[in-house]
């Protein structure tokens, strides 16, 4: 499990924590009534104040993001850093055609499958994988490597991959700060995108 993920998840049991000692010392001082506000109101104020207050200055240009998803009893997660466009060009211009790029920042994005799967009709064992990209104005070649908790620089080697394929980029509206969502999941399907710019690439998902 990579550094950042769980840096979220610690940021999620904290807050989680804090919330439910909130709603002791309310019980234990006979809270609980109009003026103490609901359980639900307490909990969401102590969520809210679970880190201290972070200097803009220090705040990382590219932050973490997480995308979790169930197809049928299949569970798939993304974790990733998000860079932003900033007015850049950015296939064929900061992310060169042609060359491996890891689509994220800092730590490379990963991506998980607790069940075996099918990805535009190629098989994919069950596990997690860091995800790499060769960006092509036509096609791009998506790759799946077994090396999950690594650095976006540099790339692990073919070696470790578990997954090549082709893809075709299409163009949608414009996505100021990459993101990977799922735009379709019906029944034991789904559509997974990864989108930045205009360019946005589908991966068909399909589980058992």
């Amino acid at each position: 499990m990579s550094r950042r993920h769980l840096q979220m998840l610690a940021v999620r049991g904290g807050a989680r924590l804090l919330g439910l000692i909130a709603a002791l010392a309310i019980a234990a001082c006979g809270g609980g009534g109009a003026e103490s506000g609901s359980g639900a109101e307490s909990d969401a104020a102590a969520d809210g104040n679970a880190l201290p207050i972070m200097a803009l200055e220090d705040v990382k240009p590219s932050q973490s993001g997480l995308v979790w998803q169930e197809v049928a009893n299949t569970q798939i997660e993304v974790t990733y850093d998000r860079p932003v466009a900033r007015g850049r060009d950015l296939f064929g211009g900061i992310v060169p055609f042609g060359e491996i790029w890891n689509p994220g920042a800092n730590d490379a994005t990963a991506i998980s499958f607790t069940r075996d799967v099918t990805i535009n009709g190629n098989a994919l064992p069950a596990g997690k994988y860091s995800l790499w990209a060769i960006p092509d104005p036509n096609r791009w070649t998506l790759i799946f490597n077994r090396q999950a908790d690594v650095y976006h620089t540099p790339y692990p080697g073919e070696d470790d991959d578990a997954l090549r394929f082709m893809a075709s980029p299409r163009r949608g509206a414009h996505m100021e700060t990459l993101a990977f969502y799922f735009a379709a999941v019906e029944k034991k399907d789904a559509e997974l995108r990864l989108h930045w710019g205009e360019t946005y690439v589908p991966f068909n998902i399909a589980v058992p």
